[in-house]
This record gives structure tokens, C-alpha cells and sequence, in this order.
């Protein structure tokens, strides 16, 4: 269905032709190619390696949007977020938010209030409601300055951010899309009845055609439009940074807490990996390649100094072990501060008469990625006629589970595969869901395998080369799993050998 660049044009080769391989894009890809759409997907670099592996990892509602009037938003969030627990088990979590009461910044009649419409808003059903702490007796309140002695804590979820993407396009492989990862369109030519693009991928040119372009290039929108579809400026398009520091774990229990400021931010403060504490996010006008975001020093103090004005102990840039920033490419509606700026999408659908359509993403969050998809389709449903929306009662690869039945897969897998401790197997029930048995197949069961550190097995490399689209040591440690903090530069450059070893194997046939 490709050909080689300047090769004949026989037909059309695709419905659709999606820009970006984020968690739009492939959100977008999933649905289309579940409707029997066909559909290419087409991403510069690695899936989710810009701004859908540089969140929070939070599905969430989002509780401060409630002070903005954004109750739409929100509901839509919050349903959202126990239709993804039902549909991705394995991937998300319910967790548990210590709010406490600040006395200089809200009254706690505000909290309450808001964190009453919080539970109420999305017709909740699997999780708990918000309940008060008493601080002074609660664990929650040990790790805490000892003048916060009340608080509300409350539920949302906890995502493997990167994994819910590559998920996705897993899935959408197997419906048919066809999933191509450091593939960049280079031009684009715009017919009556399709589009014409140019496809370079690693020094090959390609062509393929298709009815319609999806652009969801997510902080490249407006550069993909401009440069490449030649499209008329439509929306305006902000780009705000969000940046993360991670520390050494700050407290023993399985809580998060959210830390409200003073300039009207909030900022988490969540367990990660086991070891550590992720705390996040900023929000800050951007300019410049959304490639090259990093946290700045000023943006690293913001978050120490919010995080100590909670902490007994002070958290101090010296203790940050890693660091992250990722762009978002929000719809500009005007707010003067970036803190304020609509998280919503907007869907932009350029289809002037003789001219092949372009529909271009803009802004948008995890969360509701799969009602953006739905919507997507939706719009362009007068020009490109699909099937009925599906997604919502369809699990991804692995994750036909209970959604609170991850622990005990876990443990039926360390029954067949005793070399597994238990940290081991949950990390594995939590990664690939039902589908471990294909990626520890080859380990057998009666020895051990050798790790090649955080537990990680060249079976699991394997899989993650011949099935998720894995190139680099980059791949597995930082988008396909989360373990590239347990790993020492001895142990990733065994990594390394090891994927240059697979690659010449697979290059040889």
C-alpha cells in the first residue's frame, strides 16, 4: 500500500493518513481502523516521545479546572476515567489524593464543596469518594509540615502514560493500520479526491495516498500545517511547558498528595517506581523546538520550593535524580496566564469544495483522548462514512481484566513462572496485562533467565522489537517500560549490545 517515491499511482491506498504519533494520534488510528477504516499512521520519531510520554501520568477529571467553570470538560473527564479503568486495567490504577487544608489559601468549604461537585459530576461508580483526614493521626500526615493537620483525600487514577500509546497502536495494527514509527512526511501534495504524500523513513522515500490527513502532530500542529499541508491558519495555538522532577521517595505509603500555592497552581506529588517520588507539573509559555524542552533551573526551584513548603523535610534540586518537560500544544482562548489556558480540544475541519479535507487536533489531554477520537470520527463522518463507535466497551491488548484484578493475575503468574518475585510480576501484570504469556513465553519455567537489570529478560526486549516497535535502549527503558531509573551505565550498555545483536539478526533475515 506504499511505493516507492515517483513509483505509479494505482489507487488509493488509504481513507485516512494520521500525522503524530502521540496519544491522539493513535488514539484516532485505534478507532478508525476498528470502523474498518483504512488507515496509516505516520510518526517522526518514537511513539509517544514527545508530550504523551512527558505527563503526569494522571487520568483525572481534573479538580482545578473546577474553579475556571470548565464543568464540561470535567464530566467528560471524569466518566472517561472509569471507562479507561475498565478498558485498560493493566495500564491504569486507581489512587488515592491527600488534599490538605491550607488555612492562607482556600477555606475548606471550598474544598469540600469542590471536591462534592468532584464526585458527583461523572457519575461515579467503581471508586471510592472523597473522605476527611484527620492529619495528626493518618499516615498520610507523617511526611507533613506539623501545622497541616486536616485534609480531604479523594480518587483518581495513576497511567503508564507511554504504554497507553503504544497500546493503543498495538491494536490498531491488528485491526489493520498500517503503524509507521520514524517515518517523517517530507511534502504533501493536495488533489480533488486525495492527498499525495512523500514519506522519508530513515533515508527511504515512500509515497502513499489518502483521502483525508489527520493532523495530530501535537506541539508541531501548527508547523505541520504551515509547512507541509499548506492549510489556511485556523486556531491559534499555544504552546505551554510542563515540567516534572523526580526525587528519592519522600513517604512510605501508596498516596499522592496535591499540593496547592499561592499563585493558584497545584502541583502532586505521586510514588514512582517504587523507590522514588514524581513531582509535577509547571505551566510556561514556550517558544522555540518542542524537541528540545527541558526543565529549566528556575522551574526545578518552583517545584522544590512548593513541595517544602508541605514537606517536614525540604526537597532540595540536589536530590532531583531525573527531570522531564514536555509541550502541550493547547487551543488559545485568550487567558492571559498559561496556568489558565483551555485543556480541551478543539477539532478543526478544513474541506473547501474541490479539495481533498484535512482535519487538524488541536489540544486535548490523556484523559479524554478516546472521546477525541470518537469526535474526530464524527466530524469527519459527512466526507468519510464509518461504523459506529466501539471503543468504549472494547479492552486494549492485555487488558481483559477485572478492572481491579491486576494483583491477582500477578499472582497466578508467579505460579507459572516461579522465577518471578513478586515486584517482578506485578511490574509484568501491569505492563502486558493477559498478554504476559507471549512475552515471557520463551523463558520457560524451569530456570531463571538472566536479567539484564530492573528485571528486565531478552525475551521481553524481544517482544518489545518484533512487537511494539522498539529500536533503541531509549525505547525499552524510558516509553516501553518505566525502568530506566533501575538501570547503571554497565546495565544499558548490555541493553544496547544486546537490541544491536537482535536488529542484525532480524536485518539479516
Amino acid at each position: 500500500m506504499l511505493a516507492p517515491a515517483g513509483g505509479p499511482e494505482t489507487m488509493i491506498a488509504f481513507d485516512l493518513a494520521i500525522i503524530g504519533g502521540g496519544i491522539n494520534g493513535v488514539g484516532i488510528a485505534r478507532d478508525a481502523a476498528g470502523r474498518g477504516l483504512r488507515v496509516l499512521l505516520v510518526e517522526q520519531n518514537d511513539l509517544a516521545s514527545a508530550t504523551s510520554s512527558a505527563s503526569t501520568k494522571l487520568i483525572h477529571g481534573g479538580l482545578r479546572y473546577l474553579e475556571h467553570g470548565a464543568f464540561r470538560l470535567v464530566r467528560e473527564a471524569l466518566i472517561e476515567r472509569e471507562v479507561l479503568l475498565r478498558m485498560a486495567p493493566h495500564l491504569i490504577r486507581p489512587m488515592r489524593f491527600v488534599l490538605p487544608h491550607h488555612a492562607a489559601l482556600r477555606p475548606a468549604w471550598v474544598l469540600r464543596l469542590g471536591l462534592f461537585v468532584y464526585d458527583h459530576l461523572g457519575g461515579r461508580k467503581l471508586l471510592p469518594g472523597t473522605r476527611s483526614l484527620d492529619l495528626t493521626r493518618d499516615p498520610a500526615g507523617a511526611p507533613l509540615r506539623p501545622h497541616f493537620t486536616r485534609a480531604f483525600e479523594y480518587s483518581d487514577c495513576w497511567v503508564d502514560d507511554a504504554r497507553l500509546v503504544v497500546l493503543n497502536a498495538v491494536d490498531a495494527a491488528e485491526r489493520g493500520a498500517a503503524i509507521r514509527p520514524r517515518t517523517r512526511c517530507v511534502a504533501a501534495q493536495r488533489r480533488a479526491d486525495h492527498w499525495r504524500l512523500t514519506l522519508d523513513a530513515g533515508g527511504r522515500r515512500e509515497t502513499a495516498t489518502a483521502r483525508i490527513v489527520v493532523n495530530a502532530a501535537g506541539p508541531w500542529v501548527a508547523q505541520v500545517n504551515e509547512s507541509l499541508l499548506k492549510l489556511p491558519a485556523s486556531a491559534p495555538v499555544r504552546l505551554v511547558k510542563g515540567s516534572h522532577i523526580v526525587v528519592p521517595k519522600l513517604f512510605d505509603h501508596d498516596r499522592a498528595y496535591i499540593f496547592q500555592h499561592a499563585d493558584g497552581r497545584v502541583v502532586f506529588a505521586i510514588p514512582y517506581e517504587g523507590a522514588f517520588t514524581l513531582i509535577g507539573t509547571t505551566d510556561v509559555d514556550y517558544t522555540g523546538d518542542p524537541a528540545a524542552a527541558a526543565p529549566t533551573a528556575d522551574e526545578i526551584e518552583y517545584l522544590c520550593r512548593v513541595a517544602s513548603d508541605y514537606f517536614r523535610e525540604p526537597v532540595t534540586a540536589k536530590q532531583v535524580v531525573w527531570s522531564f518537560a514536555g509541550v502541550r500544544p493547547l487551543y488559545d482562548d485568550g487567558a492571559s496566564m498559561a496556568k489558565d489556558a483551555t485543556r480541551d480540544y478543539v477539532l478543526v475541519l478544513d474541506a473547501p469544495e474541490g479539495a481533498a479535507p484535512a482535519l487538524t487536533v488541536y489540544g486535548g489531554k490523556i484523559t479524554t483522548y478516546r472521546r477525541l477520537a470518537e469526535a474526530a470520527l464524527a466530524r469527519l463522518s459527512r466526507v468519510l462514512p464509518s461504523g459506529k463507535p466501539w471503543t468504549h466497551e472494547t479492552p486494549l491488548p492485555g487488558g481483559d481484566l477485572p478492572w481491579d484484578g491486576v494483583p491477582a493475575f500477578a499472582a497466578r503468574c508467579r505460579s507459572r513462572w516461579p522465577f518471578l518475585t513478586e515486584a517482578n510480576a506485578l511490574r509484568l501484570a501491569r505492563a502486558y496485562g493477559t498478554r504476559v504469556a507471549r512475552v515471557l513465553g520463551e523463558a520457560g519455567v524451569a530456570a531463571e533467565p538472566a536479567m539484564l537489570g530492573g528485571a528486565l529478560t531478552a525475551a521481553e526486549v524481544r517482544y518489545l522489537m518484533r512487537h511494539e516497535w522498539a529500536v533503541t535502549a531509549e525505547d525499552v527503558l524510558w516509553r516501553r517500560s518505566k525502568l530506566g531509573l533501575h538501570f547503571n551505565a554497565e546495565e544499558r550498555a548490555a541493553l544496547a549490545a544486546l537490541i544491536d545483536q537482535e536488529s542484525g539478526r532480524r536485518a539479516a533475515g
